[in-house]
């Protein structure tokens, strides 16, 4: 392993500096994580596709307490919108799971698992068990991918940074790691 102190991480925000050094197999670790949120993305997204998913009793049976009951609601009531999300729900999952699994537009993948873990966190909002559930741990899992560029590490996302287009269009990076 290399003894080289090229790991490093700083942020200033706010007049508030944080500083640190990680492990060497940080990297490691990072991949891991990533192939294994990748994983339980294709697999949820290829159930619900190959079974018989319907998001209906899900939207219509959140908690009034909820923030977003309202929403759900109105979308479960229209026949649209339900024929939409049963569509939109399995797709963008198993996409993501495939994009987080290759490393190709990792922080646009991380950004929309994050999304939809918050939706799932609002529609199964249970404030009696804590406001911490899975659904806002997988949130916070799929920000920090996204945050460590975690698709530079052993993903395709390393090789497209360098083709011309996002050369010549720098804005894309923010799509890529």
């Amino acid at each position: 392993m290399s003894t080289t102190e090229t790991n490093r991480l700083e942020s200033r925000l706010g007049g508030i500096t944080l500083e640190g050094r990680p492990h060497q197999l940080s990297a490691w670790a990072i991949v891991g994580l990533r192939l294994i949120m990748g994983w339980v993305m294709l697999t949820a997204g290829w159930g619900k596709i190959v079974g018989e998913f319907s998001a209906y009793g899900y939207l219509a049976n959140v908690d009034p307490a909820s923030p977003a009951s309202g929403l759900f609601a109105v979308m479960a009531e229209s026949g649209a919108m339900m024929a939409a999300v049963d569509v939109i729900v399995p797709v963008t999952q198993l996409l993501i799971g495939l994009a987080l699994i290759a490393g190709v537009f990792v922080r646009l993948a991380a950004l929309g698992a994050a999304t939809q873990m918050v939706m799932f966190y609002f529609g199964s909002w249970d404030v009696a068990g804590g406001l911490v559930n899975d659904q806002l741990v997988y949130a916070a899992v799929f920000l920090a991918l996204g945050a460590f560029a975690a698709g530079r590490i052993l993903g395709l996302d390393r090789y497209i940074e360098q083709h011309p287009i996002v050369e010549r269009y720098p804005a894309l990076r923010y799509l890529l790691g």
